[in-house]
């Protein structure tokens, strides 16, 4: 194993301590493991909180700033945060107005989520709460009973943090985030499997002719492997998937999220043919994002998620935001 680390057991505090270095924007709280923005609380606006294993970067904490979340909290490498960590965030944005805790379906990170609301709940903080559970791939998982939470995850934070700016109460930015997240599907493709610092080794074998169609961003096993082939027949294989979930049509978010380990060179070739896929079926991808954005340390592969937008929905991605992973219209 070659990583640029210092120690295995050093890897989220030390990448806490980079993220502060680099970011003046946010305040980091290395010991406590929670990053916010700088000028957080913000009196009378929903506070967002979310959170999950390290290893998705930019997700979660690349997202923290003006227009998406107020505060993340980082577990370990693919290991849920803890309730303590959420209690923290909650706190540190609460603002008058109430938290919404955005979570991806994984159960660790759904049972600590429930049990940091009940917690706030005790102290005075009125806590809502959306599950992102958009991967069509598989209905139960390693980690996950029903459906995973992975790209539409980036979609939820966007769109529902350019509401709370406006200062929408919590119910009205839970319900957008809740529908973007059943308006949104999708599935990923592994070609290679990346490597947890503490095992040394990948999280399971693919051979190199071997495809895993269907991967989660844990290295779950996905529906199926085949063989490896052209960029145009993955990229239609993914889109299958999704369009036979719910049918793509009008006007939709494309995310073409690498793994990690994925040149931008090769992300563009896939995404052409993402983009002449949905042409076929009637769609247009309105808006677009392609890049690291949902990763799973340095795997090789890509996910694809898609939303079909509302004019409420187009508005609201369109707000401003000013993030270390996401930032346009400031």
């Amino acid at each position: 194993m070659k990583k640029l680390i210092n120690s295995v057991d050093a890897v989220v505090t030390d990448t806490l301590r980079g993220i502060a270095a680099a970011h003046p924007s946010l305040r980091v709280d290395v010991e406590n493991k929670v990053i916010y923005r700088a000028d957080a609380p913000h009196q009378g606006k929903v506070g967002l909180v979310s959170g999950g294993g390290s290893g998705h970067e930019p997700l979660h904490g690349g997202f923290v700033g003006y227009g998406m979340l107020d505060a993340a909290c980082p577990g370990e490498v693919f290991t849920s945060p803890v309730p303590d960590q959420m209690i923290e965030a909650s706190k540190g944005v609460d603002g008058g107005a109430g938290v919404l805790h955005i979570v991806k379906n994984y159960t660790g990170d759904v049972l600590n989520f429930e049990m940091a609301a009940e917690l706030c709940a005790d102290e005075g903080i009125e806590v809502a709460s959306v599950l992102v559970n958009d991967d069509v791939a598989v209905q139960d998982s390693l980690y996950t009973a029903g459906r995973r939470g992975t790209g539409a995850t980036l979609f939820v934070e966007k769109i529902a943090g350019a509401l709370a700016e406006t200062g929408a109460p919590l119910a009205e930015v839970a319900r957008v985030a809740k529908e973007v997240n059943e308006r949104s599907r999708s599935f990923g493709v592994a070609l290679t499997a990346g490597t947890v610092p503490a095992a040394g080794r990948p999280t399971f074998e693919l051979p190199d002719t071997e495809i895993e169609l269907g991967i989660g961003i844990h290295g779950e096993p996905g529906r199926t492997r085949t063989s490896h082939r052209e960029a145009r027949e993955i990229a239609r294989l993914a889109l299958d998937a999704i369009d036979d979930d719910v049918a793509l049509s009008g006007d939709t978010l494309v995310l073409l999220n690498g793994m990690g380990g994925t040149p931008l060179m090769e992300l563009y070739i896939v995404y052409a043919e993402v983009a002449a896929y949905l042409e076929e079926k009637g769609a247009r991808a309105v808006r677009s994002l392609v890049g690291n954005y949902v990763t799973s340390l340095d795997m090789q592969g890509f996910s694809v998620s898609v939303c079909r937008l509302t004019d409420e929905l187009t508005r609201l991605w369109d707000a401003p935001v000013e993030t270390p992973g996401l930032r346009w219209g400031r």
